[in-house]
């Protein structure tokens, strides 16, 4: 993997839950395509569009997608909970669910659905932590038109069991959405098997690719439940024929009516290049590399002086987030301290939040352990 990565190598780099660095495939891609766009600009646009479609391709293998077809490439999540929020019928008396732990993406979108009537039911993670699901389900019935969850909830790292979750929504007749954005990348990720509706993730955290530019996922049973709310070029049916655009138009029957513009080809190519790495190395293979990162550290840690481990210690319940205090100390001084020790992480959920990728090693975590052993 040496070659696969050239991090500055006084870093320590466990902040992939945050924004990842590029392989170096990705630095080339991104280089590659500007030095094109210099000398020739856009004479090889056929090939951009097939970039476009190979990543499209690529991320409905990643997701196990049953087409590429239910792919569409948006700006960010929040996009993508947007078009969702925005084009679902609600009724007066309608209900959503999500979780106490959720980022502000997954409240915010639907919170701001109140003002039609629609309720915001808020499940409590901690009122049952060995079945945090069951606390979610609870918090539906029949009026529950959709759930909408974080895969792995962004500052404690609980991965939820989206099978349970997607069986429940199928009982109540409610549409589910994933928030897969701390999952997708680090985990395999099935989606026909959690029989989700949506699923939203943008690239620039476990898949390795930039800012700017996320996966939608919508079930091709679910298109014709959310009403188009934003239109242009590029999301009719028919791309071959502008003057006729103007005449008669339909939405495209795939998940690019989600689209409505230009699409962001610099970006595409980074995330097609990065995405192109997930699949060489196997997903598989990069869970068990995760799972395994997130036991090494618990095992490092578990023994200090005054610890406390935030993150799921339960290889079920963890996925590649782990989250930890000492007490008697302000986590975001130790927070200052780890960064001036050349340490990328971020401060989360009450603590310091590490969050390290399949290429990471045991030195690594033995570092951590030290400078965090050292830390009064």
């Amino acid at each position: 993997m040496q070659n696969e990565f050239n991090l500055d190598c006084e870093l320590i780099y466990v902040n992939h839950a945050a924004v990842a660095p590029w392989p170096t495939r990705t630095v080339e891609a991104v280089k590659n395509f500007a030095s094109e766009n210099g000398a020739v600009g856009s004479r090889h646009y056929a090939n951009w569009l097939k970039t476009e479609q190979q990543l499209k391709q690529s991320l409905a293998q990643l997701i196990n997608a049953a087409s590429a077809d239910e792919i569409a490439l948006l700006k960010n999540t929040s996009e993508g909970l947007s078009i969702i929020a925005r084009g679902i019928e609600w009724q007066a008396g309608d209900n959503i669910v999500i979780s106490d732990e959720e980022f502000p993406s997954n409240f915010i979108v639907w919170d701001a659905l109140k003002a039609r009537g629609v309720e915001l039911r808020i499940a409590k993670l901690s009122s049952n932590s060995a079945n945090p699901e069951q606390a979610i389900i609870q918090q539906m019935d029949k009026n529950t038109r959709l759930l909408s969850i974080s895969a792995v909830q962004y500052a404690s790292g609980i991965r939820h069991d989206l099978k349970q979750l997607g069986e429940a929504c199928k009982a109540h007749n409610s549409l589910f959405c994933v928030d897969a954005i701390q999952h997708i990348g680090a985990l395999q990720f099935d989606v026909q098997a959690i029989d989700a509706d949506f699923v939203v993730a943008d690239g620039h955290k476990w898949m390795l690719g930039p800012e700017g530019l996320a996966l939608f996922y919508c079930k091709h049973s679910a298109m014709n439940q959310l009403e188009l709310q934003q239109f242009g070029w590029h999301m009719v049916e028919d791309l071959s024929d502008f003057e006729a655009m103007t005449q008669q138009w339909q939405p495209a029957a795939n998940a690019r009516r989600f689209e409505c513009g230009s699409q962001n080809m610099l970006s595409i190519h980074a995330l097609n290049a990065s995405v192109s790495l997930l699949l060489e190395r196997g997903m598989e293979n990069i869970e068990a590399a995760v799972t395994a990162n997130i036991q090494a550290l618990i095992e490092l840690f578990k023994p200090l002086a005054n610890m406390h481990i935030i993150s799921p210690t339960d290889t079920h319940s963890h996925a590649g987030i782990f989250t930890f205090k000492k007490h008697n100390t302000e986590p975001q001084l130790m927070y200052q301290y780890l960064v001036e020790q050349g340490v990328v992480c971020a401060s989360r959920g009450g603590g310091i939040r590490f969050s390290p990728h399949f290429y990471n090693t045991q030195t690594e975590f033995e570092q951590l352990a030290q400078l965090v052993d050292g830390y009064n």
